[in-house]
């Protein structure tokens, strides 16, 4: 293996909305949980080459298909959610109509069977970029009393659905089997030597921390995969000597709620992105096989 490095990226200069503004149909705002586009834009700059694939097993709206498309990449996508998928295919047809040279195709259904949703794509991806989801609701969108000067706070937006098979509503440990499946499935997709780049972060449930990052690496290093890179995707801004806080209102309100008690929780300002490679390992070797026999058998 080779040596593993660490960087950071300045992804977050611009405001999520404004990075989506024109580029994306505006039905897109209403998905809770959107990969940032200048996060999937360099992870596909820097990991493929033009015209290589690039997948998606839980591509929500279609970030990465979008952004992969625009970068002269294919793209494939797979999305539990069929409101969602049809927002992606939006999306991809929004993104040739401004002259993207790649084609993207979106397929509704459970990622955790991806092999099957995708059988010409078996062995030819470059990458696999994703993100796993962080509970049943989210922050979405919100307006305060600072905003209404009415009491209380409104969300809208905050739901990725209310079908209970979808990954969102399980707890962390059918999340974490879940996504490990969706993993294991996704070695089968790659190329050998191909990417998987998985963008997290820490989350909290009722006041404790869970390491979703370290979860995730546990997970990819169970499916076979072995770590390369570890990116700081920084999601605040870089002003003149200072940093531009593009925190959301809640993450402020918990931190302002646990330093009132003493604890010391800071508002994240930055997304972990991990990056594992498939072993270059033929297709039909034992090692490869018994992994996926083992995740058969689960």
């Amino acid at each position: 293996m080779g040596e593993v490095t660490t960087s950071v990226w300045a992804t977050g200069q611009r405001p999520s909305r404004v990075q989506r503004r024109g580029r994306y149909v505006p039905e897109s705002m209403r998905h809770p949980a959107k990969m940032l586009p200048s996060i999937a834009a360099r992870v596909i700059g820097t990991y493929t080459r033009p015209g290589e694939l690039v997948v998606d097993p839980m591509c929500g709206i279609g970030t990465t298909l979008v952004e992969a498309v625009h970068l002269g990449r294919h793209a494939a996508g797979v999305e539990f959610e069929e409101r969602w998928a049809r927002l992606a295919v939006a999306n991809l047809g929004h993104a040739r109509k401004q002259g993207a040279s790649g084609f993207g195709q979106v397929v509704a259904g459970d990622s955790r069977h991806i092999a099957r949703l995708l059988p010409d794509l078996v062995g030819r991806a470059a990458l696999v970029l994703t993100s796993p989801p962080y509970g049943a609701a989210t922050h979405g969108h919100i307006r305060s009393s600072r905003d209404t000067g009415a009491p209380g706070v409104r969300k809208w937006n905050h739901h990725y659905s209310h079908d209970r098979a979808n990954l969102a509503h399980q707890q962390l440990p059918q999340l974490l089997d879940g996504f490990g499946r969706i993993l294991a499935g996704c070695v089968d997709l790659l190329r050998p030597g191909g990417v998987v780049a998985v963008t997290v972060r820490p989350y909290r449930v009722r006041g404790e921390l869970i390491d979703l990052p370290g979860h995730v690496h546990h997970l990819a290093e169970e499916a076979g995969l072995v770590f390369a890179d570890r990116i700081v995707c920084l999601l605040c801004g870089l002003g003149d000597g200072h940093l531009l806080n593009r925190a959301s209102f809640f993450q402020l309100h918990e931190a302002r709620k646990g330093w009132a008690r003493g604890l010391p929780i800071h508002a994240l300002a930055h997304e972990d992105l991990l990056v594992f490679r498939r072993p270059q390992l033929p297709v039909g070797s034992r090692k490869l096989r018994d992994l996926r026999a083992e995740r058969e058998l689960e």
